[in-house]
């Protein structure tokens, strides 16, 4: 299903009954209304980034809502997609935090590739409609990814932006992780704790220290 070490993690998921019945609930709103990401693209984040190779999760609630923005990374849009409010100010950031200059692409999958988990909460949307398909069940599935990788023993970092993503902090328990959480990077509350928070270095300092590969954020 994914093409990589989720589909052993994962097993009991994508076996399971009631698995089906909820992609039959997704299926049917895809063949009603239009969607986003494209049905083909809702895992991914799992087929860009195995458990394996997870170093970073960056939590997103759910995907954009506008034509051709989402492609089931969070906080990502397709090439030649105008930037998001709020990925300009990740952008921002990151070039005060490591001095990395991106923003003419706001593709992050060479990120995926690089160990980062870029996971939404809620992995399908309505076109237009934010958090529409917030009720319908996807948290199921992404809280219990997010405790399957709170079982790893090799360090992961986990960076939360915003009180939503800050919720799933409770699933973090394992002492070998870093958690690095923050106001969100939206417009509206990037100024209040998310400029100069620097999470960026702060994850790669971690990897580091734990003799793993530092992530090149560069685009």
């Amino acid at each position: 299903m994914i093409g990589n070490d989720w589909d052993v993690v994962l097993d009991s998921v994508w076996k399971s009954e009631g698995f089906h019945k909820f992609m039959n609930v997704v299926k049917n709103e895809y063949n009603t209304y239009t969607c986003y990401p494209k049905y083909e693209n809702i895992f991914n984040a799992l087929k860009q980034t195995s458990y394996k190779d997870t170093k970073i999760v960056i939590l997103g609630q759910d995907p954009y809502h506008g034509e051709g923005e989402a492609h089931g990374l969070s906080f990502s849009v397709q090439k030649g997609v105008k930037l998001p409010p709020s990925l300009q100010n990740i952008f921002k950031e990151l070039y005060d935090d490591l001095g990395i200059q991106n923003g003419e692409s706001g593709d992050l999958t060479s990120w995926a590739k690089e160990g980062v988990l870029l996971l939404n909460s809620v992995l399908t949307v309505r076109k237009d409609t934010p958090a529409s398909h917030k009720d319908l069940g996807w948290q199921l599935l992404t809280d219990h990814i997010i405790k399957l990788l709170n079982l790893k023993q090799t360090p992961v970092v986990f960076i939360l932006w915003g009180n939503y993503a800050r919720e799933k902090k409770k699933y973090i328990t394992n002492q070998k992780h870093l958690i690095i959480e923050s106001a969100h990077p939206s417009p509206f509350s990037a100024r209040y704790g998310f400029f100069g928070s620097k999470p960026f270095s702060k994850a790669n300092n971690f990897l580091k220290s734990n003799n793993i590969k530092e992530v090149n954020f560069k685009l």
